[in-house]
């Protein structure tokens, strides 16, 4: 176990710290290729059968994300960022990601998380901005598929928004989100997943 993960272990709940050891195991059998990680992540995320198991795949690939941040001085101010939206204080979370967005211009989760303040701030063009960008960088990115699909909606964009949200489906079957979207736009890989009767 990695000083990181024993760091999680004091905060995290048991099964999130089982998932992210083996989300470490992944990462050591596929070396440094960081698209063979994400690929083994997404599949078990897309594989789970139980929405326990979708939350557990989801918290490993957040945790990935996190620790795309180029330098310690980048996470430092993600985390500070982040920590300042979860305190209610959004001018303070947006000023913070906006440090890590100049800071490091390719790093999506920069754009992700202060499309999320700005979306508090009920800035919806500054958040659905940073979300097309974040996509630009990282199509697979749920978290921003889904933000989009709650600016859209807002906008009164719904066609586009449903469409935002079935790909967020497609790519992870328990989002939070998924109720919104009508049984007609399932993914014909969402619908072999779950048993019939089976609440989704």
């Amino acid at each position: 176990m990695n000083r990181h993960l024993i760091r999680q272990a004091i905060v995290l709940p048991f099964a999130l710290v089982v998932a992210l050891l083996c989300a470490a195991q992944v990462v050591a059998a596929a070396g440094d290729n960081r698209r063979d990680i994400e690929l083994a992540m997404f599949k078990q995320l897309a594989g789970a059968k139980t929405e326990s198991a979708g939350r557990l795949a989801e918290s490993v690939i957040w945790e990935h994300w996190f620790d795309q941040s180029p330098t310690a001085e980048i996470r430092g101010l993600l985390n500070k960022g982040r920590e300042r939206r979860e305190a209610y204080d959004y001018a303070a979370a947006e000023a913070y990601f906006d440090q890590v967005v100049d800071g490091a211009p390719e790093y999506f989760e920069g754009y992700n998380q202060r499309a999320f303040a700005r979306f508090l701030r009920e800035n919806y063009d500054g958040a659905l901005a940073d979300l097309e960008k974040t996509l630009e960088l990282n199509p697979d990115h749920f978290g921003a598929l889904s933000g989009m699909y709650h600016v859209l909606r807002i906008q009164n964009r719904h066609e586009t928004a449903m469409k935002m949200l079935r790909r967020a489906v497609t790519i992870h079957p328990w989002i939070q989100e998924r109720g919104a979207l009508p049984k007609a736009l399932w993914p014909e890989s969402y619908r072999k997943l779950h048993e019939p009767g089976q609440e989704i």
